[in-house]
């Protein structure tokens, strides 16, 4: 039976190659330092195509065995050996992943098979702040491990170590403390955390994601910063992006532990099948050597002095871009931002509380504007915000930011105020998600704005304001839904 072709017989190299082109026009740019989320641009003439460069070189390399492919192994004891010098103790080894969630997939795997076979715990634990990334919900997801998510303090939105502490059981396989967290860029208190964890025997990981490359060199630009490393007695494993301030194209991150004996939990190995031998020390099995090789060059090329330079600017645009912030009336910076991430709020009158709707309006006003400001919804008491992600690139944007940011404020308080009707909050709050029918969820995401072939919004205040109103099981799943439907051939 005749079926119309997959794929075309084939097109010039440079009229796909302008297809290619022409698509990333949508997007939000990654260079120039008006995305304030998402991408981290170090501002370096000639890093991007040194990175491309060295990726191309290795793209064909599988790194899925480094007997066959003795540079795979050479790259990766390189980089992990740099981060382990930045963050490590002695006798610190790691592996070189994706990007953070594998990170932290693997960090909590390897909790979870340590506590099953050295503490004997068949129903494991994993005590977190509620501010502790989402990719610690996925793993624990993936890995049948249970979530015990601690509040922290409302004032700070530090972790509130005590409360950690009570927290933790004779399940607990894992207790994780952020630096910084992501929605607030505050730094939670490793040392107290990691000690009370340690009381138990149980191991504790550092979410340093983001700060793990960029806060060794704030102290090295004069900057006060506490210890939050594997050189913190209790701290086991701990996670860096080096796609995030260390400037590497996306995904690269390490995934360091105090020891080799820790580290083996992580791997996977099979032999039963009549295949090659497998052992895996990522989730990936096949994997190009081009991200790899792509990071190793951009740590070289940059060097101690590049970093501690690049560092000083972060701080820079972080100390102007908090002042001006401070000066704006009704805004309110949250916590005490410590490694280039800033959130604020806007209150709507003079009794201070936070405006969603004024917010929201705010995000989009900037859109227009050309910034991209990353919005945050209220959760657990905590307020709703704007996010922002500083990079050395932002130094020069900061100014022209702060004069856009007052413009815009004055028109979003101009604007009508998005509203939930009542009803269909109350509505909502009855519903079942795990009910749910296809038409039932088409019903909702078309009254959010969200329905099939609707695209998406021009403006997101109404579609963000109704998923701030809605209960966190039928947000989830709303969200599940939709992006189903923009994935959809």
């Amino acid at each position: 039976m005749p079926t119309d072709p997959a794929l075309p017989d084939g097109r010039p190299a440079a009229e796909v190659l302008a297809e290619l082109r022409a698509l990333r026009q949508a997007d939000a740019p990654t260079r120039g330092g008006r995305t304030f989320a998402y991408v981290y641009d170090a501002g370096l003439d000639g890093l991007d195509e040194l990175a491309a460069e060295a990726y191309t070189a290795f793209a064909t390399v599988n790194g899925l065995d480094p007997t066959v492919f003795p540079s795979v192994a050479r790259l990766e004891n390189d980089v992990v050996g740099a981060v382990a010098a930045l963050l490590g103790a002695p006798g610190a080894q790691g592996t070189f992943t994706s990007g953070g969630t594998e990170s932290i997939l693997l960090a909590v795997k390897t909790a979870r098979d340590h506590a099953r076979t050295v503490r004997g715990i068949t129903a494991p634990q994993l005590v977190l702040p509620s501010t502790a990334h989402a990719a610690f919900h996925k793993a624990a997801a993936y890995l049948g491990v249970e979530p015990v998510v601690v509040p922290v303090d409302p004032v700070t939105f530090r972790a509130d170590a005590a409360a950690m502490a009570a927290a933790l059981t004779d399940r607990t396989a894992l207790v994780v403390a952020s630096t910084p967290s992501y929605a607030h860029g505050v730094i939670d208190p490793v040392a107290e955390i990691a000690a009370a964890a340690a009381a138990r025997g149980v191991l504790c990981h550092v979410d340093a994601c983001i700060g793990g490359w960029i806060l060794p060199y704030l102290r090295r630009a004069g900057r006060e910063v506490a210890p939050f490393d594997l050189s913190v007695p209790g701290v086991t494993s701990l996670s860096v992006d080096l796609h995030k301030y260390a400037y590497a194209d996306k995904g690269a991150s390490v995934v360091l532990y105090r020891d080799a004996e820790l580290r083996r939990h992580q791997y996977f190995a099979h032999a039963g099948w009549p295949g090659y031998p497998v052992v895996n020390p990522t989730v990936q099995g096949t994997k190009s050597g081009g991200l790899l090789a792509q990071a190793w060059a951009v740590l070289q090329y940059v060097g101690e002095e590049g970093y501690t330079t690049l560092a000083g600017r972060v701080a820079e645009a972080s100390d102007r871009l908090l002042a001006g912030l401070r000066s704006l009336d009704g805004v309110r910076v949250l916590g005490e931002p410590a490694a280039g991430l800033v959130a604020f709020t806007v209150a709507g009158d003079e009794d201070g509380a936070p405006d969603l709707s004024l917010l929201l309006h705010l995000a989009d006003e900037m859109r227009e504007l050309g910034w991209y400001l990353q919005p945050q919804l209220s959760f657990d008491g905590l307020p709703p915000n704007l996010h922002l992600t500083l990079t050395p690139a932002t130094v020069g944007q900061v100014d022209a930011l702060l004069v856009d940011l007052a413009a815009a404020l004055a028109k979003a308080r101009s604007l009508e105020p998005v509203t939930v009707d009542p009803a269909l909050a109350a509505f909502a709050a009855e519903l079942d998600p795990t009910a749910l029918g296809p038409d039932e969820v088409a019903a909702v995401l078309a009254f959010a704005g969200l329905g099939e072939g609707a695209g998406l919004p021009g403006r997101m205040a109404p579609v963000l304001i109704l998923l701030d109103a809605l209960p966190g099981p039928l947000k989830e799943r709303l969200l599940s839904e939709f992006i189903g439907s923009v994935f959809q051939v």
